[in-house]
């Protein structure tokens, strides 16, 4: 006689054992199996994600600088036969407490081993970098257990010498010059546009005051001439009437 078993999608049955002293394991999700009684053990694997707050404190940095850094990973045991079977041979009987332990422990070891190899500003500028090349370098190493790193990230880094603070208020006095130089250098720039706007009007102005003046020249010219011209008539025609 024996026991019907069902599980979710959410965790595995690992059923071993059996008639004729089988050594077979199989693995079963979101399904169920059958176990006979004495000879068959059954026994559950979470697949639910992790949630791990991994953390390193006053880890040097490739400068010397003693940084504390935390992080925030989401884990699970992978469903693929293979890799499930992995898994099991690394956890059965183990709590998600233990399990979460022991991934803890390998990101926390990859975390503090990439921090001495990065500066300051490597890793407090470009937190999502830092973030990626943990993953990359931790995946094989959970891999190996069955486990798969769905997403990490960097959620605080600080110090206690002051270090960033003093980064933080260079980047700051930085801005402050980039800006006054900005100022600076507009204010240049609508000084030589104003200049060049006064010299072009001064031109514009110029040239209308020579043309008025050529204007008004030939103008006295042509009314002499004509005044020239009227007179002589004139005398020509009081002439002809004597």
């Amino acid at each position: 006689m024996g026991n019907i078993y069902t599980v979710g999608p959410n965790e595995a049955l690992i059923v071993s054992g059996g008639c004729c002293g089988s050594t077979k394991k199989s693995t079963i999700v979101g399904g169920w199996a059958w176990a006979w009684w004495l000879v068959t053990d059954v026994q559950r694997l979470s697949l639910e994600v992790m949630t791990l707050n991994p953390m390193c404190e006053q880890v040097e940095t490739a400068q010397g600088v003693p940084l504390t850094v935390t992080g925030v990973a989401q884990c699970k045991i992978m469903k693929a036969e293979e890799l499930l079977q992995t898994a099991s041979e690394q956890f059965l009987g183990k709590s998600v407490k233990e399990v979460k332990m022991t991934v803890l422990q390998t990101l926390e070891g990859h975390l503090r081993a990439i921090l001495g190899t990065l500066t300051v500003e490597e890793v407090y500028k470009d937190r999502d970098q830092f973030a990626a090349l943990v993953r990359e370098v931790a995946a094989p190493d959970v891999g190996r257990m069955g486990i798969e790193i769905l997403s990490f990230t960097i959620k605080d880094v600080y110090d206690d010498v002051q270090y960033l603070a003093s980064l933080g208020k260079a980047q700051t006095a930085n801005v402050k010059r980039d800006a006054d130089i900005g100022v600076a250098q507009a204010n240049r720039d609508a000084g030589i546009k104003e200049a060049e706007c006064e010299r072009a009007a001064m031109d514009i102005k110029y040239n209308t005051d020579t043309k008025i003046e050529d204007n008004s020249r030939m103008f006295k010219l042509q009314k002499a001439n004509f005044d020239k011209e009227i007179n002589t008539a004139v005398r020509i025609s009081q002439l002809i009437k004597k």
